[in-house]
């Protein structure tokens, strides 16, 4: 079952994933916002990618094939991890080291971006990290271009929100709730 693969099809892949890795990993991160996190599914990804990297007929269409495994990694992570998982009233806040204010936002989008499920997610990575197309990002998860639309609506409307909300709690005085940060939203 472990047939060895032919030493071209092997090079090849070294020399894809020579060129490729640093935006692979970027991609990762924005998925999964852990570094180390991101690591492990990159690598998840990379050896299932390889394991059919001769199936690959397009080799100019790895990348989408990369990050489709990518996502759908994540999301099998996601669902195992899902019910382990107890939801708390308040996020806490998250720090900083760096003092630059355009880190500081960085550090900030991806602590927000946790709020989405997977599949919303997904569709801001890669319409605005990526910079796909809506017609790219519905092919690559496999949806409809209206569906890719609509759920890049609510995916920004609930982003929006969030970042209201943490807004609204920081300028709160100290032992006042917003009233709409026990809420959650549909």
């Amino acid at each position: 079952m472990n047939a060895r693969k032919p030493v071209g099809e092997v090079l090849e892949f070294e020399e894809y994933l020579r060129m490729r890795q640093d935006a692979l990993l970027r991609c990762a991160r924005r998925l999964v916002g852990d570094p180390l996190e991101a690591q492990d599914l990159l690598q998840t990804a990379l050896l299932r990618t390889y394991r059919r990297w001769d199936r690959i007929a397009d080799k100019q269409l790895a990348d989408a094939y990369l990050r489709r495994v990518m996502i759908n990694t994540r999301t099998e992570w996601w669902r195992a991890r899902k019910l382990q998982q107890l939801p708390v009233e308040l996020v806490p806040d998250a720090s900083v080291e760096d003092s630059t204010e355009q880190h500081a936002d960085r550090a900030l989008l991806m602590d927000i971006m946790r709020v989405l499920p997977p599949q919303q997610r997904s569709v801001v990575v890669l319409r605005y990290w990526e910079r796909m197309s809506t017609k790219e990002t519905a092919s690559a998860l496999g949806m409809a271009p209206g569906t890719v639309k609509s759920t890049l609506y609510r995916s920004l409307a609930r982003l929006r929100e969030e970042l209201q909300r943490r807004d609204s709690a920081s300028a709160a005085p100290a032992g006042h709730r917003c009233p709409a940060a026990g809420r959650r939203s549909q």
